[in-house]
């Protein structure tokens, strides 16, 4: 189960990445970017459809998109300085918080 646990991860990492080299490639005029972009979110759908096996694909994309939103607002504060106002922190909170409710109390998820 840890190994799926870690796809996951790794899937979020490599589409948070990819969506930051998104922004750097300049609508992919700038080559090692590009191929970030493209290399990213091919390893990022390959872990998820390999966590599909144990996860209901509902529960594995809404933890996988949340914490991207959340990352990728983050690193484009600390790299782009696009720094998010007030209603998108609490936003990002609510995402946060609605991923915690479905993860604790939902009987989606096998446990």
């Amino acid at each position: 189960m840890l190994k799926y646990y870690i796809l996951l991860a790794l899937a979020i990492v490599t589409e948070t990445a990819a969506t930051m080299c998104l922004k750097s490639s300049e609508q992919f005029t700038k080559l090692l970017p590009s191929i970030g972009v493209i290399a990213g979110y091919a390893v990022a759908f390959y872990c998820l459809s390999v966590c599909q096996k144990v996860f209901p694909v509902a529960i594995i994309y809404a933890v996988w998109s949340a914490v991207g939103i959340v990352l990728v607002t983050i690193f484009a504060a600390i790299f782009f300085k696009q720094i998010p106002d007030a209603a998108a922190v609490a936003g990002c909170l609510l995402i946060i918080l609605g991923v915690v409710i479905v993860n604790l109390f939902s009987k989606t998820i096998g446990r």
